[in-house]
């Protein structure tokens, strides 16, 4: 027993309120509740400012998870059935796709993409808004899959699971929707021509004698619209003041519920005839609206498609044991890949030769490496640290997995996603906003005119919405990042657009982004090798992915494989191998201890074994087409650079056709690579760098967009922000300028949409604007935006090709 804070509390049942731990010594009490740490009561705090309900609420206190839940998700325990629905498991992480059926707004997005806030076990989650769908990733060993999905569906987010879609791959059409508007359709029509006798005030005997049958038609024909086409609005809003969160859907909820609730007391003391004209007819053109947005949103989409693979080149080992590069959407099941150094891993597959070190932090964000043996089942998106190894695949690509990998927010870094903020904060604070304005201005129309204050209410819930803002950048940006794609440039995620227009300089490396290795003339100089020599050199080649390696390596055609002891690349220096009593060393001069003083300026690779210099291969440059052309269009507004780790044997050259202020570095390892960026960005300058993906990675990932490189060779990797394909090189200064227009077209449809709201809220705030119309505007507004960016960035693709 202890006393903290004036309370006795007994150390050996108290549990931490946020994280579940026993508490101990340093128990921590606040708000009447222990916590076992000043971490955790941090956390808790910031999830009480942002009405977020702590994780231990939900799993370590059984009483909070929703009685109608409980046990409904015991099958998803089963072991055998969890395999078939996750994307990916090992010993610590399981990454699991759920469909959910309510998501339809920014609102949604936000929560469900702040999970983490609520189960600190859940490490990331990411929607994808037109598929409905969101991925999530979560620690295995502290929850499993039946406790994400009951936190998913306490929170009003109940996925759709069944294991019959997963194993045929054909997901059940949802019809819901349709038969809901067909019922407000129907019961609107109805009411609408029963309420014509009021409208127009006719006073016929037999109308008058029969009014009340015809308000009690309209109550009965308004009774499924509330409790069954608007169900979605109500069960959404409950959960989510549950939850202590608050949605688009609560205004909605309480305007349908003010509106049924008054014309049920008028229709039953007689007051009069209601607005069950406006209930119903509000209902259906939300709806309607809905409905309306699901065709726009899956018409527009701007998911990448079969024809936007981003080259990822893999090498498949043919049956006669040749080699071929082939593109990753071209790999079927029961092909052998062969998987070098550092390159990423594109399918789930079993691994057949070589020995495994697997790094997963790509899936997972943990960057322990993984050690795998011959027959072990290895997944896509892993990398491999070591030796070249051959697997056999087991399923085809998926390209929406890959993408979602690449954008997994476990490699976002500091980088400032400016409109995302902007968003993000809308959708938190907007139901806030407009039930703030609703109730001032109701109160106002109760003491100014009584007859007008329901409207009005009514119409301020329904008229404001913040989804025409939240979605101008989404959509602005998505469709150019399907743009871009069809034109060879694949961007992380759409965010990167934003990135890119603000770039002011620009770093290239020099090997395999200024040059091509299509054309290298290779010669080699020193003593003359053996055949065995020879095997021993191609095979090190071999599991190397850097490009000077591959060019040498396809030089050695005709000689043979062996199996080497040993491997390791060194990253900006070479390979070290080990060929039974054999140590070859294959890089730079320095790497392979060479003492010969080298008057050559050419790019070289220089070759020792047991530390005995043998020779060096001489690589002749062959720079791409459009090079002049892009640095002489890019100098008048951007700082240039050329960086590279070869010595200044082409510096002579590049200065002749490049502009006079691109300053050249040589001679520079990855790590200076690295002090060049941050240099420039100690100056305030926004930088992009341009390189293979591979020696250049450090740079990469420190600069404000890094893009890789790709001319056959797979340069996937979590620290480049883009892949742009080489034979779009020379269209770079497009790109950047199609990034600064998006810009602008983002701000524009941000004027209109709060021009929109203004004048919407104007009208409903002043009593001018019926709750029916307001519906029918709501959709409208979000619609009208998309369209306008959608087409507005359709233009600005046009131009850039």
């Amino acid at each position: 027993m202890k006393f903290v804070q004036g309370k006795s509390v007994n150390m050996s049942t108290s549990k931490c309120y946020h994280c579940g731990d026993h508490c101990n010594d340093n128990i921590v009490i606040f708000d009447e509740k222990p916590f076992c740490c000043s971490g955790c009561k941090t956390v808790y705090e910031i999830f009480s400012e942002n009405n977020l309900t702590c994780y231990y609420d939900f799993q370590a206190n059984p009483g909070t998870i929703p009685k109608e839940i409980k046990g409904k998700y015991d099958f998803l325990e089963n072991e055998e059935i969890v395999s078939k629905l996750v994307d990916f498991k090992d010993e610590t992480f399981q990454i699991i796709t759920l469909y959910i059926p309510h998501i339809h707004c920014s609102s949604c997005i936000w929560v469900l993409e702040n999970l983490r806030k609520i189960n600190p076990n859940i490490s990331q989650s990411q929607v994808n808004f037109p598929k409905k769908t969101v991925r999530i990733t979560y620690n295995s060993k502290s929850i499993n899959l039946k406790n994400v999905v009951e936190l998913l569906t306490s929170i009003g987010y109940e996925p759709y699971i069944s294991l019959e879609d997963y194993e045929t791959g054909k997901k059940k059409v949802d019809r819901s929707l349709l038969y809901k508007l067909g019922i407000a359709g129907f019961a609107f029509g109805n009411v609408m021509f029963l309420s014509f006798p009021e409208y127009f005030e006719v006073s016929e005997f037999w109308l008058e004698q029969y009014k009340h049958v015809f308000r009690w038609l309209m109550f009965i024909f308004s009774v499924p619209v509330v409790f069954y086409a608007a169900q979605d609005y109500f069960i959404s809003a409950y959960k989510g003041l549950r939850a202590k969160l608050l949605n688009i859907d609560l205004p909605i909820a309480l305007g349908t519920s003010v509106l049924f609730i008054r014309s049920t007391v008028e229709v039953i003391f007689d007051l009069g005839t209601g607005f069950f004209d406006s209930l119903t007819g509000l209902v259906f053109f939300l709806l309607l609206g809905k409905f309306f947005q699901q065709k726009t949103y899956n018409f527009l989409s701007f998911e990448r498609d079969y024809k936007s693979y981003f080259p990822i080149a893999v090498t498949r080992v043919n049956k006669d044991k040749k080699e071929e590069n082939i593109q990753i959407y071209e790999v079927k099941k029961g092909d052998r890949l062969l998987i070098r150094n550092q390159e990423l891993i594109p399918v789930d597959g079993v691994l057949i030769n070589g020995n495994a070190l697997i790094d997963y932090s790509f899936v997972t964000g943990e960057a322990n490496p993984v050690s795998k043996l011959s027959g072990d089942k290895i997944y896509a998106g892993g990398k491999q640290l070591s030796e070249v190894i051959e697997m056999e695949v087991l399923h085809e690509v998926s390209q929406s997995y890959l993408t979602q990998l690449w954008s997994n927010d476990v490699f976002k870094n500091d980088k400032s996603i400016t409109f995302k903020t902007l968003t993000d904060d809308i959708s938190k604070n907007f139901t806030i906003w407009v039930l703030s304005v609703a109730f001032i201005a109701t109160s106002y129309w109760l003491i100014v005119d009584v007859s007008k204050a329901l409207n009005v209410f009514t119409a301020v819930l329904i008229i404001a919405c913040p989804c025409a803002i939240a979605l101008a950048a989404p959509f602005t940006l998505g469709n150019l990042l399907r743009i871009f794609g069809k034109q060879k440039f694949y961007l992380k995620n759409a965010t990167v657009i934003e990135q890119l227009a603000q770039i002011d300089s620009l770093i290239f490396d020099k090997t395999g982004t200024l040059t091509t290795n299509a054309k290298n003339k290779i010669n080699y100089f020193g003593e003359t090798l053996s055949a065995n020599e020879k095997n021993i050199i191609k095979t090190a080649l071999r599991s190397s992915n850097h490009p000077l390696s591959r060019a040498i390596y396809e030089t050695f055609l005709d000689n043979k494989i062996v199996e080497l002891n040993d491997f390791k690349e060194v990253l900006g220096k070479g390979i070290e191998v080990t060929y039974n009593n054999e140590t070859v060393k294959i890089g730079s001069s320095n790497f392979v201890n060479n003492n010969q003083k080298d008057n050559f300026l050419d790019t070289s690779v220089h070759v020792s074994f047991n530390d005995v210099y043998k020779g060096k291969f001489t690589v002749k440059n062959n720079y791409r087409k459009g090079v002049k052309n892009l640095f002489n269009s890019l100098d008048n507004d951007y700082v240039l650079a050329v960086v590279s780790g070869d010595n200044e044997g082409e510096k002579k050259y590049l200065s002749k056709i490049l502009p006079a202020k691109t300053n050249f570095l040589f001679n520079q390892k990855p790590e200076d690579k690295l002090q060049v960026v941050e240099s420039l960005q100690n100056k305030n300058k926004k930088v992009a760098m341009i390189g293979d993906g591979l020696n250049d990675a450090g740079a990469l990932a420190k600069s404000n967009v890094g893009i890789a490189i790709s001319e056959n060779i797979n340069v996937f990797s979590p620290a480049c922000d883009a892949i742009l394909d080489a034979s779009e090189f020379k269209n770079i200064t497009s790109f950047l300028l199609a990034s600064k227009k998006a810009i602008k077209v983002i701000k524009y449809a941000f004027v209109l949409s709060l021009f929109y709201n203004v004048i919407g809220l104007y009208f409903a705030v002043t009593g001018q604007l019926m709750p029916v119309i307001a519906a029918i505007l709501m959709p409208l507004s979000s619609i009208s935006i998309v369209v306008f960016t959608t087409v507005a960035t359709n233009l600005i693709g046009k131009k850039n090709q």
